[in-house]
């Protein structure tokens, strides 16, 4: 169970709820009450439960109540036993940006399936790819997944992931440290998705906590890892591409379209991803080199031309799916600010610009031997 380590078998319930929002408290996870038997956050006094008032004029709080969700979740222990000394039925929420989380929440409703531009924002799917059988988040993001040459966050057994009652998936991850904060979605929006049927559950959320039971079942440990792992850098990317940041950064790269000669065709055809990774940064590092080597003299070593060359030849590498697109820019800036220290600035420039028109010409390095 998540709570108890020396208990190690998958789903097994040997701690009251109690028990459990402890344990989450102390690794420093912040949690609220759910009530019993739903996946709702307990209200407490009459205001929030006739009109709605923010959070910060909530007199909850300062009494050291539970109301307003995630707004008032808490690690202190002495606060959480009270909680739960007054209904030991309560759920668990777990206030994702506090506890430096992000959860892809995986759904299975059914539905009709939208129009498949709609499955993978931001990645064109050609009409002459074949999408029977897909019907849930759990295809879209093996799709998504496939397209980038990773493996598949469903099957992640290095990191926390809980089946819903409904029979979808919460895969539990780590928040990238010292960047952007990123932020939720619904994957049935409009607007900020990262694929169709996958949710996100990061800032400004709440993710209900393994062992929490609902009147339609429990939420249960799957086998595998019991804490999160970091969120993959390739996720990272992806969900600053569509949208997901919580302040402006430069957008990762967006792939190129779904196709007949793309890698989504034919996934079990595809080089295995360390493979690609691997001959991907083998054909960067000599630009990089190059442009590492600027750094001996100030000027007359034609630095932006190489710089933007092999940025240029990272974003075709991303597309390509040979590199991941977190990682190349990473590597690109690594090298030009130790060139050019003083220039950072334009050296971000150059990169993202250099990215982004690579990445309207696929490169895979077979074809360049």
């Amino acid at each position: 169970m998540l709570v108890h380590p020396e208990n190690p078998r998958p789903g097994a319930t040997g701690g009251t709820a109690l028990d459990v929002a402890a344990w989450l408290a102390s690794r420093g996870y912040p949690v609220h009450p759910l009530v019993p038997g739903t996946k709702t956050p307990a209200a407490n006094c009459r205001e929030c439960t006739g009109r709605r008032h923010s959070p910060e004029a909530c007199p909850c709080h300062g009494q050291g109540r539970w109301c307003h969700g995630f707004h008032a979740a808490t690690t202190d222990l002495d606060t959480l036993r009270e909680w739960w000394r007054r209904e030991p039925e309560f759920g668990i929420g777990v206030a994702c940006g506090a506890a430096g989380l992000v959860v892809i929440d995986v759904d299975a409703h059914a539905g009709d399936l939208p129009d498949r531009q709609r499955l993978l924002p931001g990645i064109p799917i050609d009409d002459r790819v074949d999408l029977t059988g897909l019907q849930s988040g759990f295809d879209t993001l093996a799709l998504l997944a496939a397209y980038r040459s990773r493996p598949d966050p469903c099957e992640d057994a290095s990191t926390l992931r809980v089946r819903t009652p409904s029979g979808g998936m919460h895969i539990w991850y780590r928040a990238p440290k010292g960047g952007t904060r990123l932020r939720c979605s619904s994957g049935s929006s409009s607007r900020v998705a990262l694929a169709w049927q996958v949710d996100v559950r990061a800032e400004g959320g709440y993710i209900v906590a393994p062992t929490t039971r609902t009147a339609a079942g429990v939420y249960e440990a799957l086998p595998g890892a019991r804490l999160p792992a970091p969120l993959p850098l390739w996720l990272t990317a992806e969900l600053v591409r569509t949208g997901h940041g919580d302040s402006p950064v430069s957008p990762a790269l967006p792939g190129g379209p779904v196709g007949p000669s793309a890698a989504l065709v034919a996934p079990a055809s595809l080089p295995l991803p360390g493979k690609r990774g691997e001959a991907g940064r083998r054909l960067l590092s000599g630009l990089l080199e190059e442009v590492g080597s600027c750094g001996a003299s100030p000027s007359g070593t034609a630095f932006s031309e190489k710089l933007n060359r092999a940025a240029f030849t990272a974003g075709g590498l991303v597309a390509g799916g040979h590199l991941d697109a977190a990682e190349g820019r990473s590597l690109l800036l690594e090298a030009a600010d130790r060139a050019r220290p003083h220039q950072s600035r334009r050296n971000v420039l150059i990169v993202d610009s250099g990215l982004r028109a690579g990445s309207d010409r696929p490169i895979h390095p077979k074809e360049r031997t």
